[in-house]
């Protein structure tokens, strides 16, 4: 499966949310890094991953999720 990464900018045009949200407040408390996003080269940049964010969105947090939030 080919999965698609998006940057923040990327992600806040899809989903209608501010970068700034994404970032502050959305990023470690609902997207967990290495299942929603990575950070490619061990570096600073975040790179979402596109299908798992919508399949959080579509169908929620799965047991995974609600153990690590």
């Amino acid at each position: 499966m080919s999965n698609t990464y998006l940057t923040t900018e990327e992600l806040s045009a899809l989903i209608k949310y501010d970068p700034r949200t994404i970032r502050e407040q959305l990023k470690d408390a609902v997207f967990i890094e290495g299942v929603h996003y990575i950070r490619p080269f061990g570096g600073r940049k975040i790179l979402f991953i596109w299908q798992k964010v919508e399949d959080l969105m579509l169908h929620g947090a799965d047991e995974f999720t609600s153990i690590v939030g």
